[in-house]
């Protein structure tokens, strides 16, 4: 027998509080937006996994995801990184899945998802999840590993799945040389940020992203493969981009690439109080959830069976990107 949603928490419009969700994998903490809107049923919920260093403050601020939660009406959820699981607070995106079982942190991540949403009583159909740099990669690997949790996946600095399967692997693919990355089987909406003077992940780790979404979407019974379409722009006063949309049959944008020229290892857009942001790029923030709510409402799938995750063992600050 069904039983019925819990009551939705007494969250003031606007509010960011910190909570704690634990389970067999392990035990996180976590940080929930609500927006000013007030507490609606059935809003998107935006997932944001911070880089190596970073705090759950300090991405939200960076990103100013929050202040686009009160424009546009969406959670946002914040998951923090241990330093235990990581010195440098680094998710482990590389800890190689192991089919069969349930369990590590990409199973952490998906626990405070599955809670923010039966709590809040958010749409389960219009979830998406964010990441800069070892945040995107385990964003990456979230969206292959939980296809039906989520609608779409935005990767700021990342890497493609399966580009490394423990830290050696992981340091060389961050520099270009990464072994030959697991074929992505989910045709997951992708949008991809990357600085073409990154000297931390380079930047043709985000031209393997792109390949391999767009070649998961192609693989579809049906598809006939993504057009494409460039468009050169430059923010004034600031950086000069390419911007890249490869669109299914239909003319809905799949994949999007955005490439920023003379752009480092920061987040475009943000905000310069705190380090790893680029001020002087175009906003990935705005563009990313331009790209997500633009996106046809997920049909229900079954879900795969789930994946196991290699247990997360403390990682060296060398991880650290």
């Amino acid at each position: 027998m069904t039983q019925p949603l819990p009551a939705a928490p007494a969250l003031a419009p606007g509010t960011f509080k910190t909570h704690r969700f634990s389970s067999p994998a392990g035990e996180r903490a976590y940080k929930l937006y609500v927006p000013r809107t007030g507490h609606r049923a059935a809003l998107p919920l935006v997932v944001m996994l911070h880089g190596c260093t970073q705090s759950a403050n300090d991405f939200a601020t960076a990103t100013r995801m929050n202040r686009l939660a009160d424009m546009h009406g969406f959670l946002v959820v914040y998951p923090k990184q241990s330093a235990y699981a990581n010195m440098a607070r680094c998710w482990n995106w590389f800890n190689p899945p192991d089919p069969g079982h349930e369990a590590g942190e990409p199973a952490l991540i998906a626990g405070i998802v599955r809670k923010v949403v039966r709590n809040q009583h958010a749409n389960p159909r219009r979830v998406f999840i964010v990441g800069l740099s070892a945040g995107a990669a385990m964003a990456v690997v979230m969206g292959e590993a939980y296809p039906t949790l989520f609608a779409g996946v935005g990767a700021h600095s990342g890497l493609a799945y399966g580009s490394a399967n423990d830290l050696l692997s992981a340091l060389a693919a961050m520099k270009g040389r990464p072994h030959r990355p697991q074929r992505a089987t989910q045709p997951m909406p992708t949008i991809v940020f990357h600085g073409d003077r990154d000297r931390t992940v380079q930047h043709s780790n985000a031209q393997q992203l792109v390949q391999q979404a767009r070649t998961a979407h192609s693989a579809q019974p049906g598809q006939h493969g993504l057009s494409t379409r460039e468009h050169a722009g430059e923010v004034p006063d600031g950086r000069k981009f390419s911007r890249t949309v490869h669109a299914d049959e239909a003319g809905q944008a799949r994949v999007e690439s955005w490439t920023l020229h003379g752009g480092g290892h920061a987040w475009s857009g943000g905000d310069q109080r705190v380090a790893h942001t680029d001020p002087s790029g175009p906003d990935a923030s705005a563009e990313m959830v331009r790209f997500f709510l633009a996106l046809p409402v997920a049909e229900p799938r079954t879900p795969p069976a789930p994946p196991h995750f290699a247990a997360t063992t403390p990682a060296s600050a060398s991880t650290a990107f």
